[in-house]
């Protein structure tokens, strides 16, 4: 495999965030640091954000990675605050110092080219402020693996987004100029920031992109639906996407598409795994 590295201008370096908690899985987050060090691509910088106090054995593995690694940085807080707290914490500190910002998840896997090819569109489309990408969903076995795609153009995204989300998180790649523009992540939501982020930056006039090849493998595990299950968060939702169809001016189709996903996260967590897989 051959490293691409480039070293003329430092502003063009990118700040990977990601957020460790408690109930991270230590085999899933080693998976997942090694498909970061495995870039073609390696003119980038690890940031962590330890939310809240960790097992021993994850504490103990994040500080034998950052001793290792000179370009992976540990930021630490005693008290669980959740996702959005800890990347607004990590995009205070890396906004001021890089041109780029990507998500990774804890249990997630990189494709081995993902920060160059993101790179290099973002260098070849400068009017871009997020692009994200394809995924391939996996379960904990890695024996079921199922491609989703996405519309690749702006316009073509933001009629996406009334009914599914048009960026998964984790694929995406910022630059700078995205938070400029919409600020950061709202901190209210049950696990929907991303969400609340992608329609912030469609009304205040971010432009969107997508690669359509899968760049990031994402994990459904076990406990996937059960993790986002419950009345509570399904009603968080519907509200979110009442707001999205509202916002957008989306239609009616996107209110009774809203409506059918709220019934979806009622139902019992095996019609769900069955269901999920039919309709993605």
């Amino acid at each position: 495999m051959t490293k691409i590295t480039y070293t003329n201008s430092s502003v063009h370096r990118i700040a990977v965030i990601m957020a460790v908690y408690k109930g991270d899985n230590l085999a899933y987050l080693k998976e997942a640091l090694d498909s970061l060090y495995n870039q073609t691509y390696d003119s980038f910088d690890i940031y962590i954000q330890k939310d809240g106090i960790l097992p021993y054995l994850l504490e103990e593995y994040l500080e034998e990675e950052a001793f290792k690694h000179r370009y992976l940085y540990l930021r630490s807080r005693r008290e669980n605050k959740g996702l959005a707290y800890s990347l607004n914490d990590l995009l205070t500190e890396v906004l001021p110092l890089y041109e780029y910002i990507a998500r990774m998840d804890s249990d997630d896997i990189c494709m081995h080219d993902r920060f160059e090819k993101q790179y290099r569109f973002m260098e070849n489309n400068t009017f871009v402020d997020v692009v994200g990408s394809g995924v391939i969903e996996f379960n904990d076995s890695q024996k079921l693996e199922k491609l989703l795609t996405f519309p690749l153009l702006h316009n073509e995204m933001a009629k996406f987004f009334c009914k599914r989300t048009p960026i998964p998180h984790v694929t995406a790649f910022f630059r700078k100029s995205f938070f400029t523009k919409v600020g950061y992540y709202d901190t209210y939501s049950d696990k929907a920031e991303d969400i609340l982020l992608w329609l912030k930056g469609f009304q205040m006039g971010a432009v969107f992109a997508s690669i359509k090849e899968p760049l990031v493998k994402v994990r459904i595990s076990d406990d996937y639906f059960i993790r986002r299950g419950g009345l509570k968060k399904a009603i968080s939702d519907f509200k979110i996407r009442l707001k999205v169809a509202r916002r957008l001016k989306c239609g009616v189709y996107s209110y009774i598409t809203a409506l059918g996903i709220f019934i979806l996260k009622l139902l019992p967590v095996a019609f769900k795994r069955v269901l999920y897989q039919r309709l993605r």
